[in-house]
C-alpha cells in the first residue's frame, strides 16, 4: 500500500493538471469564439451601412445611364456579400476574413463613383446657369441663335438617347513650349487631351464636331471666345477648342489641343466634351507641383 500510494498521488496530480489544461484551454476558445462573433457582427454592421447609402445614391437624379447601371450591380453585390456574410460560421475566419477586404474593396468603388456623379452634377448646374446668363448676352444676335437653335431642334428630333455617343478613355498631356511633356507646373503652356469616342452602331455615321470645354480651379471657361459658341440644352454656351470627326460608328480616337494664354494654375480642373449637342463625357483632374 506504500508503495502504490505515491503513484496514486502522481497520477492524482497529472489528472488534475490534465483538468486545469482543458478547462484553460475551454476558456480560451469560448473567448475566441466570442471575439470572432463580436468581428462578424460588426463587419454585418457596416455591410448594412453600406447598402444603405447605396439605397440612398439611388435615389439621386444620374443622367448617365452607364453610371446607374455600374451602381445598381455594385449594390446588387453588397447584398449578395451581406447574405453571404450572415450564413458564414463565425468559426469560418478565412471566409470573413476574404469578406472584410471585399467591403475594403467595395467602398473603394463607391468613392469612385460618388465622385463622378459629383462632378456630373455640378458640371450640369453649371451649364444650366451659363445657359440662362448667355441666352441673355446673345439676345442681339438672334440671326446665328435662331441658325443654333434650329439645328438644334432638328438633331433633338432625329437623336435617340440610345444612338447618344459617350467617351471611354481620356488622358491628359500637358506640354512644354517644345511639346514635350511636362510635370513642372511653370513650364506648362499647352494641355493635350486624347479622348476615345466608343462604338455605338445606333448613332447616324458622318462628319460631327466635337467641342471641348476646360474649367479652371477658378470656375473660367478657358480660351473662353464669345464668337465660339454651339448649342446645349435650351441657350448656347463656349468652348475651349473643338474639331471635326469622321465617325462610322466604330472605335475612334482623336486629340484636342488647348494653349495656356498664363501660367497654368494649381488645382482642380474638369474637361467636358460634346457631340451633337450631348454632354458625353466629364473629366476631373488636378495641376499640382
Amino acid at each position: 500500500m506504500k508503495k502504490t500510494l505515491p503513484f496514486i498521488i502522481i497520477l492524482l496530480l497529472a489528472l488534475a493538471a490534465v483538468a486545469f489544461l482543458y478547462l484553460r484551454q475551454r476558456t480560451t476558445l469560448t473567448e475566441m469564439v466570442e471575439q470572432m462573433e463580436f468581428e462578424k457582427e460588426q463587419l454585418q454592421e457596416e455591410y448594412e451601412d453600406l447598402a444603405i447609402q447605396f439605397d440612398g445614391y439611388q435615389n439621386l437624379d444620374i443622367k448617365n445611364d452607364s453610371l446607374q447601371d455600374l451602381l445598381s450591380k455594385e449594390q446588387q453585390r453588397v447584398q449578395d456579400l451581406l447574405e453571404e456574410l450572415r450564413i458564414t460560421k463565425v468559426t469560418n475566419a478565412r471566409r470573413i476574413a476574404e469578406l472584410k477586404k471585399e467591403l475594403s474593396t467595395v467602398r473603394t468603388v463607391m468613392v469612385g463613383y460618388v465622385r463622378q456623379i459629383d462632378s456630373l452634377n455640378v458640371t450640369n448646374e453649371r451649364l444650366t446657369k451659363e445657359n440662362q446668363q448667355l441666352t441673355q448676352q446673345y439676345q442681339t444676335v438672334s440671326t446665328q441663335a435662331q441658325q443654333l437653335q434650329e439645328e438644334k431642334t432638328q438633331l433633338s428630333a432625329v437623336v435617340e438617347r440610345a444612338s447618344m455617343l459617350e467617351i471611354n478613355h481620356f488622358q491628359l498631356t500637358s506640354l512644354n513650349k517644345n511639346n514635350r511633356k511636362t510635370r513642372i507646373v511653370s513650364q506648362i503652356m499647352k494641355f493635350q487631351f486624347d479622348y476615345t469616342v466608343a462604338k455605338n452602331i445606333t448613332c447616324d455615321p458622318g462628319l460631327k464636331t466635337v467641342y471641348l470645354r476646360v474649367i479652371d480651379p477658378q470656375g473660367n471657361v478657358m480660351n473662353e471666345d464669345s464668337a465660339r459658341v454651339f448649342a446645349f440644352e435650351s441657350g448656347v454656351v463656349t468652348y475651349s477648342s473643338a474639331h471635326e470627326m469622321e465617325y462610322t460608328g466604330e472605335e475612334q480616337s482623336g486629340i484636342l489641343y488647348v494653349p495656356l494664354v498664363q501660367e497654368a494654375m494649381q488645382g482642380f480642373y474638369n474637361a467636358d466634351f460634346f457631340i451633337d449637342g450631348n454632354l458625353i463625357g466629364s473629366f476631373p483632374f488636378e495641376i499640382r507641383k
